[in-house]
């Protein structure tokens, strides 16, 4: 436990965000939609509408709210939006409330992949060989890069997600990126095209970090994927923490060149030669703290102490082999890989943190059920009157 000195956190972010916070004992205002499961999660003491898209109306309510609060306030943020959203408002809410983050310049470039691209070429970064295009045009420039090749979105955005439900899309010829351009266009022509690294995503492994203001890394720890869904390019559903001394080495090195302050998290692909390369930085707070949290590791715990002036929670080493599933998708993802029912419950009976549905935490699950056809409900009342 921290010394919460009568402050509050709070936390644009989901259920597992919430739960490593929680679990520090400091007290949490969820700042969510209506409807967000996280809401109604026991971790959650107090709950704050999020006006989004109307980003001068959140920034009000949460300098509002805080100017309130007895003792320190303390914001956390998880998404990429919420990222932007705190980066960009960085000098207006800085007067209510204390967050770590990096350096404006730096969370733009890292947030447009086509900027951290040509970021990470300039720095000598481990990044597989990429470039931004338009496929608006005839024909892109791809030089140096051979097919297959793989095409990202810039950022995550709604046009992205009606085109597909993977992160990235493997075009194997010229014919096949031509037809996406098609399909993403007009309003998502920009996107990266980038050299795939061989392998499948359980290849895929990270470095988490915390850097406070004096440039000291703090605490930082290593994980892996166990599945994701789909298979290829999907999102992760299963996790697991690791002890990989070459991907902190890498990392630390990262994290020293960009300079950054703040936390992170770095994606690695470690290719059939064991080499690894940089796919993304994330200079935000992650679910992965949740599943660290339980390994020993509370990096929102340590930040909350730093930002409050209170001692720092002890800085232990996070035990490798402590994972984390997306119960509704990971069960998918298990019988995708041809896991039987019965093996994958008895993974899960062992899984150490879960998203989704959780018996220690039933009530978020069941608000997704429950809170549309209330919404419907609550729409009709109001159209009625």
């Amino acid at each position: 436990m921290v010394d919460v000195r009568h402050g509050r956190a709070y936390v644009l972010g989901d259920r597992d965000l919430l739960a490593s916070i929680h679990r520090a004992g400091v007290p949490v205002t969820a700042v969510c939609r209506r409807t967000a499961p996280a809401r109604f999660s026991r971790y959650t003491s107090r709950w704050l509408e999020d006006p989004r898209p109307e980003e001068d109306a959140l920034s009000a309510t949460l300098r509002e709210d805080a100017g309130r609060v007895t003792g320190p306030a303390v914001l956390f943020y998880e998404q990429d939006d919420d990222l932007l959203f705190v980066s960009r408002r960085r000098e207006e809410l800085s007067g209510a409330l204390r967050f770590v983050i990096a350096e404006a310049h730096l969370v733009e470039r890292l947030m447009d992949k086509g900027a951290f691209q040509a970021l990470a070429e300039e720095l000598d970064l481990p990044v597989p060989v990429g470039r931004r295009v338009d496929l608006t045009g005839s024909s892109p420039d791809l030089r140096g890069i051979s097919y297959p090749v793989l095409v990202k979105p810039l950022r995550r955005e709604q046009a992205w997600e009606r085109v597909s439900a993977t992160k990235a899309v493997l075009a194997s010829g010229p014919e096949e990126l031509a037809e996406l351009g098609k399909r993403l266009a007009p309003g998502h022509a920009g996107v990266l095209v980038q050299q795939p690294v061989a392998g499948p995503e359980t290849r895929i492994e990270s470095y988490h970090v915390y850097v406070d203001a004096a440039g000291e890394i703090v605490a930082e720890f290593t994980g892996r994927k166990i599945r994701t869904y789909p298979s290829e390019l999907g999102h992760s559903t299963a996790l697991v923490t690791t002890d990989c001394a070459d991907v902190v080495s890498l990392g630390r090195d990262i994290v020293r060149k960009l300079g950054l302050r703040g936390v992170a998290k770095l994606d690695f692909k470690r290719d059939p030669e064991d080499r690894l390369w940089l796919l993304e930085v994330n200079p935000r707070f992650t679910l992965w703290h949740h599943v660290a949290a339980a390994a020993g590791l509370n990096i929102p715990a340590i930040v909350w102490a730093d930002l409050t002036g209170g001692a720092r929670p002890p800085v232990a080493r996070a035990r490798a082999g402590v994972r984390w599933c997306r119960v509704e998708r990971d069960v998918l993802a298990a019988r995708q890989e041809g896991m039987g029912l019965a093996a994958w419950l008895r993974w899960l009976s062992h899984c150490e943190t879960r998203a989704g549905l959780d018996p220690l935490d039933p009530v978020p699950v069941l608000s997704k059920m429950v809170m549309p056809a209330y919404e419907r409900a609550r729409r009709l009342v109001h159209r009625g009157r």
